[in-house]
């Protein structure tokens, strides 16, 4: 009862969850300009999903799956698959790829196709023992309509456990969009976008983010985590604004909503113009924005110590997955139709 009446005073004084405010980027996640420094390996269409599979780095674009060669820079077709590739991981011998229709192809010597308990494939990971971890991040939308089910407030995703009978075992539900897991101790640690933290067991490892995180993958002594677009105060007010969401994704086009971006918009319908984004023509690079690139280091508590940044006027938006390989950090970049490679990696 009492926590019923606190949400209703929140909802009436806009604070706590009603509160349209969004954390500053400061300490470990302070802004520079790391990833717009960094080396440019590959460019190409909207790559995604780093991983290494039998020696050789792959990733996806599309609906191909690329094999890059890191000294040259060379990209080569691997695989091409029926519909978009929404997720990769590897598992021993097998490379699990996760397409927009749903399907979940285990690829190695021979494949196998097998249907995912839910059709938003956002992320999958080795989770050990044979087991393939799974997010499912939403059981109304497509992985394709992360905008429309970020609008609806979406919080129907959920975590699976795939064995290697193929037997589906859901271990948490009523997530708001899982785009990204992780392996810890004995647990799962889970990235949820929408409520920009991450959780193990249902507690809180990293809360109030100041972006929508993505995937995790593992670092020396830590982790990688990826931040795919930034929050900023008119989103969060647009978001608590229910008529208002409904009318404007029923009347005007995706991507002219007031709603998160994987890439700097260039059309003149953007949503956010004027003085406040550009001076002389040029674009801040501490302005509000609704794309932005941002990795962040982890320790091994999952806390942030470090930040790579590619701030509003930069190119490398849309940072949606990494790949430690050796002393050097693969990064895509979604928004940038780029494969980056940090190599001074701090701290």
């Amino acid at each position: 009862m009492i926590g019923w009446v606190t949400d209703r005073i929140d909802r009436f004084r806009g604070r706590g969850a009603y509160a349209a405010t969004v954390p500053p980027m400061d300490g470990a996640l302070r802004p520079n300009t790391r990833l717009e420094d960094a080396d440019v390996v590959a460019r190409i269409a909207a790559p995604d999903n780093l991983v290494v599979y039998r020696g050789q780095v792959l990733f996806s674009s599309g609906a191909t799956i690329m094999a890059l060669d890191l000294a040259s820079g060379a990209m080569t077709d691997w695989r091409r698959c029926p519909t978009e590739v929404s997720a990769l991981a590897v598992q021993g011998e097998t490379l699990a790829i996760g397409l927009t229709d749903g399907s979940l192809i285990l690829a190695g010597d021979s494949d196998r196709t097998v249907k995912a308990p839910g059709g938003c494939i956002t992320a999958l990971v080795d989770g050990g023992d044979g087991r393939l971890i799974l997010c499912v991040g939403s059981a109304r939308n497509p992985s394709g309509e992360w905008k429309r089910d970020l609008l609806q407030g979406g919080a129907t995703g959920a975590l699976w456990s795939i064995g290697l009978n193929g037997v589906a075992q859901k271990l948490s539900d009523g997530l708001a969009w899982p785009s990204g897991a992780a392996v810890a101790g004995s647990g799962v640690v889970v990235v949820e976008a929408w409520r920009h933290r991450l959780t193990q067991s249902g507690a809180p490892l990293v809360t109030d983010l100041p972006g929508y995180p993505s995937r995790l993958s593992p670092a020396p002594g830590g982790w990688w985590l990826t931040v795919f677009a930034p929050r900023n105060q008119l989103i969060e007010l647009v978001l608590r604004e229910r008529d208002y969401r409904e009318r404007m994704m029923h009347e005007v086009a995706p991507d002219h909503w007031i709603a998160p971006s994987l890439s700097p918009a260039v059309d003149f319908n953007e949503p956010m113009q004027g003085g406040a984004i550009r001076t002389h023509g040029i674009i801040k690079p501490w302005a509000p924005t609704r794309s932005y690139g941002l990795l962040v280091r982890l320790d091994a508590r999952f806390q942030p110590i470090a930040s790579y940044h590619s701030r509003a006027d930069g190119r490398f938006h849309g940072v949606t997955s990494a790949l430690q390989v050796g002393d050097k950090v693969l990064v895509t970049s979604r928004g940038g139709n780029a494969v980056l490679a940090l190599t001074e990696v701090q701290p």
